[in-house]
This record gives structure tokens, C-alpha cells and sequence, in this order.
């Protein structure tokens, strides 16, 4: 089982460069390279609009007393998507891409939904795992603050 990743490694580095240099071959080295370059630039700048774009999306939900979840789903695959699109090279870039397309993105939601639960919290925000409504009553006292002594309370006239 530890040879797993080294494998997947191994594969990732091979069909990136075979990819690469079919496309060298077609294109020419220069133009290639900068071909990795600019769907890099044009990727990244995609998924900061629409990140924007899901952020906005997100606030209204929980103005309106609505539940987030799906827009963070997308949240999640625009973040994995803008890494794949950082990483040089076209079979990175095409996943990057791959996870921008609205379709991929609801079947992702459509998938990791049912894993998630949210529950409406007394506020009006949402919070997340399983609450059911318990609260825990407890004590605390700060650590930075040094108690104040009895005379101190009744000098201040507390």
C-alpha cells in the first residue's frame, strides 16, 4: 500500500510530460511553454471571479435565513480547482477547467450533500456536524487577567 502514491506520482509526472511534448511537437517548445503559462493566467482569473461571484451568492443565503451549504461545496472545488490551475502543465490545467464547468460542480454537490449536515443556530447563522440541541453549560476563567483581591473590589466600590 505504501507504493500507491509513488505510483500515482509516477503517473501524474508521465502523462504530463507525454502531454507536454505532444504539444511541443505540434506547437513548438516557446509557444508551448507559454501556452502553460497563459491558461494558467486565464484559469486563475476565472476562479476569482467566480469566487467573488460565490461569496455574494453565499451572503444572500444567510441574509435570507438560508442554508449555504451547496455554495460552499462550490467554494471547495473552486479552491481545489485554482491549485490544479496553478500547477504547470495541460492535464492539471484541463482538471482545473474540468471542476470550473457548472455541471461538474452540481454533480459534486449533488454528491458530498448527503455527508453534510447544517443546523440553524439560535443567531441566525448555520453551523455544521451534529449539535442536536444540546447545550453544555461550564465555567471559565480568564488565565490573563490576575483576580482581584477583596480590598481591590471595595476600594473601586464594586
Amino acid at each position: 500500500m505504501r507504493w500507491i502514491p509513488l505510483v500515482a506520482i509516477f503517473l501524474y509526472v508521465y502523462i504530463e510530460i507525454s502531454i507536454f511534448i505532444q504539444v511541443a511537437h505540434v506547437f513548438g517548445v516557446l509557444l508551448t511553454l507559454l501556452l502553460v503559462v497563459f491558461t494558467s493566467i486565464i484559469g486563475m482569473s476565472l476562479v476569482r471571479n467566480q469566487g467573488f461571484k460565490n461569496l455574494m451568492i453565499m451572503q444572500q443565503k444567510l441574509e435570507a435565513g438560508e442554508s449555504p451549504a451547496a455554495e460552499m461545496i462550490k467554494s471547495v472545488s473552486l479552491i481545489i480547482s485554482g491549485l490544479l490551475l496553478i500547477i504547470p502543465g495541460f492535464f492539471t490545467d484541463f482538471l482545473g477547467l474540468l471542476l470550473l464547468l457548472p455541471p461538474v460542480q452540481k454533480l459534486l454537490t449533488l454528491r458530498l450533500m448527503p455527508h453534510l449536515r447544517f443546523n440553524r443556530m439560535p443567531g441566525g447563522g448555520f453551523t455544521t456536524g451534529d449539535s442536536n440541541g444540546q447545550t453544555i453549560d461550564g465555567e471559565y476563567q480568564r488565565k490573563d487577567e490576575t483576580p482581584r483581591r477583596l480590598e481591590d473590589r471595595d476600594r473601586d466600590g464594586q
